[in-house]
């Protein structure tokens, strides 16, 4: 393989190498279902597709792993507030994620175990920890020793004696106040399993270390998640799996977090500054959206905010057109992939490149401004060579208006829109019949100005959005 990826542990860009040969062991943290999804979420969904789409067009059988973070203090406060049990919000927030993800084209993942499925690993995973000696039962509770964890700072790139020990419940029976718990014990109204510990509940972070385990194995290719992740979560995950003796994940890649236009903090419903998915997708096309939320690099942060979809509607717009246009023009043409004006080796250098999604959606705008010059020009066979491999592109970013969008259609006013442009376009081929040469340009100029261009070719007039 050719692709190079961001490694937070080593800081660099550094070539991704499997375990197996073609094959790719993927670890993603997954959703903590309390409340529906925002915005940040489905950002979080589409760069890791994108990574999940580029390992499987690159030849890799792909083992993608999410998981459900069903029960947690947060989970069990708000369905107390709520009214209900903690499983029924956990299931009707669940069904909003998958719509969410379904919205936005995200691939299912091979599988998405949920805590509450993986207890018995969790229980045997502590116990072994305990067993080496790395973690202590105390009061009900299970902690991770961790002064006595090998490297423990090295992804976030901090030491303990440079870290201070988060609030917790339980700290009375720490031995160290860097020490978390990998087993709480029950407190009365709330769900608990039994354990040689006595009834109780997994800690965050052991959860994770317990499913990666359970579907990739000991020692894995691949864990990815959110920047604000890094640390304490997946510190406290490396330390656990080590200290069980694990060598874990070989790479980790974080991406950035979404903020709203005008503020520094993430988007968080603990922050309460969300956008939730279904506000947004109430009134933007699933595509659309997912150009929006992709665009950017995946370790930037994005900004969102009333320009951000907008740009995203003219440039997928601008795409949408060509794709029909050169579509209608060269349907029944056989492809010579050797006359393509769009260059598929600077799409897939791009991609190599840690996921570079801003250069790869450059090649793609790059063909479609080719495209439309051969549409106009009325070179068919360049024109058919162009098209497919600029949809051959669109579909590794799952943004291909055809095959992966067919009933995206635009909003409910697409259809008018494209009926009056038509109108137009007429009108304006009329005035041209009767070398009413004021009206023809008069109308060309209108359209203009709309963004619409206007393009006389030898087989007719075609119009497309603006480049």
């Amino acid at each position: 393989m050719s692709l190079c990826l961001y490694d937070t542990r080593t800081r660099s860009v550094r070539p991704f190498e499997v375990l197996r040969p073609g094959a790719a062991g993927v670890y993603v943290c997954g959703p903590t279902p309390q409340a529906p999804p925002h915005v940040g979420h489905v950002r979080s969904a589409v760069a890791l597709d994108v990574l999940h789409r580029w390992l499987r067009t690159s030849g890799l059988d792909v083992t993608f792993i999410r998981n459900v973070t069903d029960v947690d203090d947060k989970i069990i406060q708000q369905a107390a507030g709520n009214g209900e049990p903690w499983w029924a919000l956990t299931t009707r927030m669940l069904r909003e994620f998958d719509r969410a993800y379904d919205a936005v084209g995200v691939l299912p993942p091979t599988a998405a175990p949920r805590v509450t499925g993986t207890i018995t690993g969790i229980i045997s995973l502590i116990q072994l920890i305990i067993d080496r000696g790395h973690a202590y039962a105390a009061d009900g509770d299970v902690y991770l020793a961790v002064r006595d964890a090998p490297a423990y700072g090295a992804l976030s790139g901090q030491s303990p004696d440079q870290l201070r020990s988060a609030t917790s419940d339980y700290a009375g029976s720490k031995r160290d106040p860097l020490d978390f718990a990998l087993w709480k014990g029950a407190k009365p109204g709330e769900p608990s399993w039994p354990s040689p510990w006595g009834p109780g509940r997994p800690g965050w972070h052991i959860e994770c270390s317990a499913m990666a385990v359970e579907h990739l194995g000991e020692e894995f290719d691949l864990h990815a998640g959110g920047l604000d992740l890094v640390f304490p979560h997946h510190e406290n995950e490396i330390a656990q799996s080590t200290c069980a003796g694990h060598p874990f994940a070989r790479h980790w890649l974080h991406h950035g977090l979404v903020t709203l236009t005008g503020g520094a903090e993430k988007m968080s419903k603990s922050l309460g500054n969300v956008v939730t998915a279904a506000q947004v997708l109430d009134a933007v096309r699933g595509p659309v959206l997912r150009y929006a939320l992709g665009a950017a690099h995946y370790r930037s942060s994005l900004e969102w905010g009333d320009g951000t979809v907008a740009e995203a509607e003219a440039a997928y717009g601008r795409i949408e057109t060509f794709v029909r246009n050169a579509g209608s023009a060269v349907a029944a043409l056989p492809v010579d992939e050797e006359l393509s004006k769009a260059s598929w080796a600077e799409f897939a250098a791009a991609l190599d490149n840690d996921l570079g999604v801003p250069q790869a959606l450059a090649v793609i705008h790059s063909g479609v401004r080719a495209g439309n010059a051969l549409l106009a020009a009325g070179e068919l066979p360049a024109l058919a060579a162009t098209l497919a491999v600029v949809r051959r592109m669109l579909t590794v970013l799952a943004l291909d208006p055809v095959e992966q969008w067919p009933d995206a259609g635009g909003s409910e006013l697409t259809p008018v829109v494209d009926a009056l442009v038509a109108l137009v376009v007429e009108a304006r081929e009329q005035a041209r019949g009767r070398k009413d040469w004021t009206q023809a340009d008069g109308l060309r100029d209108r359209l203009t100005a709309a963004g619409v261009v206007l393009e006389d070719t030898a087989g007719g007039q075609r119009w497309r959005l603006g480049t």
